[in-house]
């Protein structure tokens, strides 16, 4: 139950489905359920989870930071989906 009055907490209430999403890739990592891959740009270890479509929760793409980044910044036809020919949907 988020009862605090934080702004992390806030943000959390207004983005309940991320947020739930978030919870679920940490639970299937540490139960083992889901492993970490390499950036899938430029393969480095340190990754960071990113989710194309929040309802499929343990469907993620593993980014470094600077990658995650840039493709929030500059949208998901940055570094397309393998398959999807640079269409995000």
């Amino acid at each position: 139950m988020l009862t605090s009055d934080t702004r992390q907490t806030n943000w959390r209430r207004a983005n309940l489905l991320k947020y739930s999403a978030h919870l679920a890739v940490r639970r299937a990592l540490a139960s083992g359920r889901l492993t970490k891959a390499p950036c899938e740009v430029c393969g480095a270890a340190t990754v960071d989870a990113h989710h194309d479509r929040y309802e499929r929760p343990l469907e993620v793409r593993w980014l470094c930071r600077t990658h995650h980044v840039k493709l929030h910044q500059y949208g998901e036809d940055m570094f397309p989906v393998a398959g999807r020919g640079g269409s995000t949907g």
